[in-house]
């Protein structure tokens, strides 16, 4: 069944409520690579609860359950395996607590015909007691859905700029991160079973594109603004292509006005990972 905007487009999921705890974040933050070397002050305060500060790409975690009904979106049938992430955008409200109770709403936000492919936006935006915490746009590629007329979308923004990078970031990952990282709650076995990845088109099983997310944000926050993760306001990726587990990933950021700017690749392959990427700092 072709993709029907006028059935689609604005429906609302249903409310979902989750929590984290410490432990939550600290899984989380080993997950993307912190903790090396494990005595480092700056890397204990990710994984050890004493002065627990939290990443803000963990914003993406808490809300895999309130998409877990985009299966049954009128105007919105597609098959499963023609899906891809292509790009994921964050907005921070307040600094992340490191736990907590939210509620989540849902909506789709966009659907745009890209001719052999449907690009559908889901927005969530998630609150606790205090009000607003954060808001999550999965920009989902439908391959094979395309065709039913509409505008094409919005052009990718968030370009490097065309000098040398402000500075470069090397995050050597384990050939078990994959199998670490999926303990967050993808478990998607494109991520853990050879066999699996075979059918996908892969040699080996694949990082997930969120774990790649999370690393270099957490490069970026790292290297340009000290380990402040509070400063971040908004951050911003696409995903240019696959990470395979024991890589090491390269990120290069450029310091624009309030905006710091972002891509990475693989140092072993030269390819790129996460382009178009910038996390917009708090004024």
């Amino acid at each position: 069944m072709p993709i029907d905007p006028s059935k689609a487009l604005g429906y609302e999921f249903p409310e979902s409520e989750t929590s984290w705890s410490q432990d939550d974040v600290i899984l989380y933050h080993l997950g993307v690579g912190a903790g090396v070397p494990a005595t480092e002050p700056a890397e204990l305060e990710y994984t050890y609860e004493k002065d627990l500060k939290v990443l803000p790409s963990f914003g993406v975690i808490p809300v895999f359950g309130a998409m877990g009904g985009i299966g049954n979106v009128p105007g919105l049938e597609f098959n499963f395996a023609m899906l891809l992430h292509g790009e994921q955008d964050i907005e921070i409200h307040r600094p992340l607590p490191t736990a907590a109770k939210i509620r989540s709403r849902g909506k789709v936000a966009g659907l745009y015909d890209k001719g052999k492919a449907c690009l559908c936006v889901l927005e969530l935006a998630s609150s606790d007691d205090e009000g607003p915490l954060f808001t999550n746009r999965f920009s989902l590629f439908l391959r094979g859905e395309g065709g039913f007329g509409g505008e094409s979308g919005p052009k990718a923004g968030n370009k490097a700029p065309e000098r040398d990078p402000d500075g470069v970031v090397e995050s050597p990952t384990l050939p078990q991160q994959a199998l670490l990282y999926r303990l967050c709650g993808d478990k998607n076995p494109l991520h853990a079973d050879p066999d699996f990845a075979k059918m996908g088109g892969f040699d080996t099983p694949i990082l997930h594109g969120l774990c790649s997310f999370g690393i270099v944000c957490k490069a970026a926050v790292d290297a340009a603004l000290g380990g402040d993760t509070s400063a971040v306001a908004r951050y911003q990726a696409r995903f240019a292509g696959v990470f395979f587990p024991g890589e090491t990933m390269v990120t290069s950021y450029w310091k624009e006005g309030d905006k710091i700017l972002l891509s990475s690749q693989s140092k072993q392959r030269g390819a790129p990972v996460i382009t178009n990427a910038a996390i917009t700092v708090r004024g």
